[in-house]
């Protein structure tokens, strides 16, 4: 993945600015903060990135590689397409709750060409893990036979998207179990087949269960 291509000091780096930009957002950071918050000199800093933006596009990116991983062991599970697919909205509601809207703000902002190549990059996986979902949901059975994969996957990942740009939900509401049931319900039970449905319903509270 993208930071298996990083040596040991610059991953360093990435982690530490990863956790300013999280708790202050990007435009407030400066390259004298980071240097400063890590006890390193600038000179190390542009040993490895060539200024900010080369900073942010790498803490951006590991960010991603960091979701695609906790993606990759779940599709490594002997999950039958139900459960993989509350697995996949767990990880949906933890990152809403690491979410930081100032650092999304800050990068459509200040660097709208790296914002849209990340955002296209996290639709495209999205996309793809979704639609997998759904094709191994129908040859399991579990989903309707009829369901229409492209047009179901698109509508997920727009969903999925804009909940956070949308200020119909509070904070709390976004990354309460309450929405989380009910954002995971109100998906699922417009797939499911006969089959799937019973054994959703069958197991549906020893998955409320695994939640934390």
């Amino acid at each position: 993945m993208y930071l298996c291509t990083m040596n040991p000091k610059a991953t360093s780096i990435i982690s530490g600015v990863q956790r300013l930009y999280q708790r202050y957002g990007i435009k407030s950071v400066t390259m004298d903060d980071v240097a400063m918050q890590l006890n390193i000199s600038k000179k190390t800093i542009y040993e490895h990135f060539s200024d900010k933006e080369d900073l942010v596009k790498h803490v951006l990116m590991a960010e991603y590689d960091f979701q695609c991983n906790r993606l990759k062991i779940i599709e490594d599970q002997q999950y039958n397409a139900i459960e993989e697919l509350f697995e996949v909205y767990k990880i949906i509601n933890a990152m809403l709750r690491e979410y930081n809207p100032s650092m999304e703000y800050d990068v459509r902002k200040y660097y709208p060409d790296l914002f849209m190549k990340v955002r296209d990059i996290r639709r495209k996986r999205m996309y793809e893990s979704s639609y997998a979902n759904m094709e191994k949901g129908k040859k399991e059975g579990l989903y309707r036979k009829e369901l229409n994969c492209r047009i179901i996957t698109k509508l997920h990942v727009f969903r999925t998207e804009h909940l956070v740009e949308m200020d119909t939900f509070t904070p709390d509401e976004l990354t309460s179990l309450k929405f989380f049931h009910e954002v995971f319900v109100y998906h699922i039970q417009g797939i499911l087949s006969h089959e799937g449905r019973t054994f959703f319903e069958n197991n549906f509270e020893k998955f409320k269960a695994t939640l934390v």
